[in-house]
């Protein structure tokens, strides 16, 4: 790198500067007191683990996504966070051990190896909510309200949300006896919904004419309410398992309508995100104009297991940076600052502490400094009048 470029930062990875930072600073503040007033406590797990804990149950997905380092103590390898779901759930399984629901809530910068998406950051500030031990749809409704009003608090206007289940597709390749490979070979193509892809996969594996027709009609299982009512015909039949997860799916979409009756509802149930750790319904809402979800969350009840305690959860998350982009509210204004002259004068500094005690922003001139108080984003000025240190405006000046 020459003299010139030591200045740039890595690709991906970028600084937030002050007008930014105090957008994302007020609406950090603004989530986490709504969080509080639903009964979500706030945790800060660590910026980096131990790997066997990063990726082990949800984590499992997030290897490619994790920098890995070498602990200078131990010598053990360690990770620099990707997600803070996994975190989460550890801290409720292995520390908290509570036997009620608990909820909880974070926000934190996350680091990936490479970006989650077109023009994605590489250093998100994730920001998300978990529900812990309560197995019902309605801790998934209580999370997907607490996930839309969290985008209302933000300023996300005309969000419609997309749900699924991956407890159909799971279902589906139960009782049709696919191995792992093939699994994977079919999840693989129904992601990309690509047809002669799916045909291609069918064709090659052993199943029965119903199995190749219930797989092939899985991509195409998606769009308004009449989505559900075409996948109980194509579905019918099936094992409990497949039928239950979709009657879970039908139940939580009702729950939906009833308490947001006028957000727009799409279902796919050939989306599976999340499918190696998520157990049931899976949500996500988008905006127009944006071609990723700009939030997403759904339920994965098996990530407790492997810290000891396989607990019911439910959660959503979100980038902070993707959110405040998207706002439609104002940026915050800079402070209406006072300009203090530099002095030595114990009343000016008594009468600057007071100001500041009650709020105000107060910048002290510097010896010799280039700029005065509206180089310095002040409106105000401190001025010794009558003996007494006064707050003057510009205009009374």
């Amino acid at each position: 790198m020459s003299r010139q470029d030591r200045w740039l930062l890595p690709e991906g990875i970028e600084e937030v500067l002050p007008l930014e930072a105090r957008q994302l600073e007020t609406l950090r503040r603004k989530l986490l007191d709504l969080f509080r007033t639903w009964g979500y406590e706030l945790v800060m797990p660590p910026l980096v683990e131990y790997l066997e804990s990063l990726l082990t149950g949800t984590g499992n997905d997030l290897d490619l996504q994790t920098f890995k380092i070498t602990d200078q103590l131990t010598g053990r390898l360690m990770g620099v966070r990707a997600d803070m779901t996994p975190q989460v759930a550890r801290i409720d399984a292995h520390r908290l051990k509570r036997t009620t629901p608990v909820r909880l809530c974070y926000l934190g910068t996350v680091l990936h190896t490479v970006p989650g998406g077109f023009a994605r950051s590489r250093n998100p500030l994730q920001v998300g909510a978990e529900l812990y031990g309560h197995a019902g749809i309605e801790s998934d409704l209580e999370v997907l309200c607490l996930m839309m009003e969290t985008l209302a608090a933000a300023g996300v206007q005309d969000v419609y949300l997309d749900l699924g289940h991956v407890g159909i597709y799971r279902g589906l390749v139960r009782e049709a006896g696919l191995n792992a490979e093939q699994e994977r070979a079919l999840f693989d193509a129904l992601q990309r919904k690509a047809h002669t892809d799916i045909e291609e996969s069918l064709a090659q594996f052993a199943l029965t004419k119903i199995y190749r027709q219930r797989f092939a009609q899985l991509a195409d299982l998606n769009g308004g309410a009449e989505a559900l009512e075409e996948a109980r015909r194509v579905l019918h039949g099936s094992s409990a398992e497949t039928l239950n997860a979709l009657e879970d799916l039908c139940s939580l979409a009702q729950a939906v309508r009833r308490r947001l009756p006028h957000t727009p509802l799409h279902f796919d149930l050939a989306e599976l995100r999340g499918y190696r750790y998520h157990t049931g319904a899976v949500f996500a809402a988008y905006v127009p104009g944006q071609g990723q979800a700009v939030a997403q969350g759904g339920r994965y009840d098996d990530i407790g297991a492997v810290f000891g305690r396989a607990r019911p959860a439910t959660g959503f998350s979100a980038d902070l940076k993707t959110l405040a982009g998207l706002t439609t509210a104002p940026a915050a204004a800079q402070a209406n600052g006072i300009f203090a002259p530099c002095a030595d004068d114990s009343a000016l500094d008594a009468q600057i502490r007071k100001l500041r005690a009650e709020g105000e922003c107060v910048v002290c001139a510097l010896p010799g400094q280039t700029g005065g108080a509206r180089e310095m984003g002040c409106e105000r000025v401190l001025e010794l009048r009558q003996g007494v240190w006064t707050v003057i405006k510009f205009e009374d000046k």
